[in-house]
């Protein structure tokens, strides 16, 4: 049979069956879109679907995986290869894990310490967040026995104390909730009522703003009680103030301002970056903590300042002495006639009574009208005084230089000695040497004065001609509100401060 060159072509076999689609990504999808939808039919609030999400977001990461296990024993038993994840099953995995990370960082975030720290207010705070705010307000009233004392404790709202009638205590209540709805609102509203309680010679107003857990409540307090009442205030967000009070007061605060007035008794301010303003004060006064902005005027006692003060201390007639301690400066003296500014690189002050004692370090410092002795010592900076009956005086400067004024018929023994500078006097008295990088003046202006010492290093040392300084009389009332940031003195430090704190 004859061979006709054809050769029969195999049928091809028909390619092996797909397997099946993953149903991992549309199963996850249903599960957030039944989410969304409780959501929308108002089931679960956005607040509390956030705090799920934010705690248990990994379990759709678990269902995804059992789904896709799943899905890979049934093609092996099928004899089929399983599906991978796939381009868009990569993508939801990423924004899942993405989205699941950021929401659980965020709830461990300290949002009342956040909001305290940027000064962010209740409304500008639910305009970020969400939520509507709702307003409720009470009274509460309750005999006190006399001589009691008085405790408000308020975590988060604005705290007034002002003088009533009798022998009882009235509070009026004015409270703000944030919710998404009325009848939360009102709930929140039912499990925050504030009390007073009495037991035995203590009265305690509680505000009770966590009485529903943290639900955004603030409860303002207006607490009016005897004149003759010593009080404890415990606040950790809103302003206090005091008016007309008769009694101890002790305030422990934090984040907000405190105002008194016209107090009569003993002060102590426990604060952590607030501010305080104090007017008119017939007792000893006390701050201790970290405080923001400080304004005292017109105290009949002593005054104690002990901490970190961010950004500036005001001082105006202090009658029994004044002492100061922080990190960078250690500061006593008796009286203060005139008006002390501090900030964190200059210090300016007139008519002061010593003997003063200053430690500092990176300031500018300016004391006129200076009465009594006075022991000084700071570097990087300059130094001006300006006497009006001085005791005895040393200033030791380091990288700065200094300035004494002297007024016509005061009398002082000068001794002056600086390193890497040169001094200048306006007095024929003064006798000047200058050697090896040296300086060197010595000299009694009038007779049977207080010494006058000078040590500096790597600054100039003037002793110039002043005028007679007068004591400068209390600076006129301010109006009722804690003061806005200190001007601050006009001349500029030679070296910038190294800390913020004054």
């Amino acid at each position: 049979m004859a061979n006709t060159g054809f050769t029969p072509i195999a049928p091809t076999p028909p390619p092996p069956p797909r397997p099946p689609r993953s149903i991992a990504g549309p199963v996850v999808l249903i599960v957030i879109g039944l989410v969304f939808l409780l959501l929308t039919m108002g089931v679960i609030d956005h607040q509390r679907l956030g705090v799920l999400f934010a705690h248990y977001w990994p379990l759709l990461l678990i269902l995804w995986g059992v789904i896709k296990l799943v899905e890979h024993e049934q093609a092996k038993r099928a004899g089929l290869q399983s599906r991978g994840i796939g381009v868009g099953g990569a993508f939801l995995l990423f924004f899942l894990i993405m989205g699941g990370l950021a929401a659980t960082g965020i709830s461990r975030v300290n949002w009342g310490e956040m909001r305290n720290h940027f000064q962010i207010d209740d409304e500008d705070f639910d305009q970020i967040f969400g939520g509507s705010s709702f307003d409720y307000s009470d009274e509460l009233s309750h005999g006190i026995p006399k001589g009691a004392n008085v405790r408000i404790n308020d975590d988060h709202g604005a705290v007034s104390v002002s003088v009533g009638d009798g022998d009882t205590i009235k509070v009026s209540v004015r409270k703000k909730i944030r919710a998404d709805k009325q009848q939360d609102a009102d709930d929140y509203n039912t499990k925050t009522k504030p009390t007073i309680t009495v037991v035995d010679k203590t009265v305690t107003v509680e505000a009770n703003t966590h009485g529903a857990g943290d639900k955004g409540v603030s409860t303002d307090l207006d607490v009016y009680v005897p004149r003759n009442t010593d009080l404890t205030i415990v606040s950790k967000r809103g302003d206090i103030s005091l008016t007309s009070i008769t009694g101890k007061a002790e305030i422990t605060h934090q984040h907000g301002e405190i105002d008194l007035t016209d107090h009569t008794g003993n002060v102590e301010l426990n604060i952590d970056h607030s501010s305080a303003r104090v007017q008119h004060l017939k007792g000893d006064f006390t701050i201790q903590g970290r405080a923001n902005e400080v304004s005292i005027e017109d105290v009949d006692g002593v005054v104690h300042l002990n901490g970190e003060f961010q950004e500036s201390v005001r001082l105006v007639h202090v009658t029994r002495g004044v002492m100061f301690k922080s990190s960078r400066t250690d500061m006593e003296f008796s009286r203060l006639d005139g008006r002390l500014d501090l900030d964190s690189g200059d210090l300016r002050a007139d008519s002061m009574i010593g003997p003063m004692r200053l430690i500092t370090r990176s300031k500018d410092i300016t004391l006129e009208g200076l009465s009594g002795d006075l022991r000084l010592q700071n570097e990087n900076g300059m130094v001006s005084v300006g006497l009006h009956k001085p005791g005895n005086i040393q200033i030791d400067n380091r990288k700065g230089d200094v300035q004494v004024s002297i007024p016509p018929s005061v009398a002082v023994n000068v001794d002056a000695r600086t390193r890497k500078g040169d001094i200048e006097s306006d007095f024929s008295e003064v006798k000047i040497e200058s050697k090896d990088r040296e300086s060197t003046a010595n000299g009694s202006i009038g007779s049977n004065g207080p010494h006058l010492i000078i040590n500096g290093n790597d600054g100039t040392i003037e002793i110039r001609k002043g005028s007679v300084a007068v004591a400068t009389p209390p600076s006129p009332p301010s109006p009722p509100a804690v003061p806005g940031k200190t001007t601050k003195a006009l001349r500029t430090p030679k070296a910038p401060p190294v800390e913020s704190e004054n």
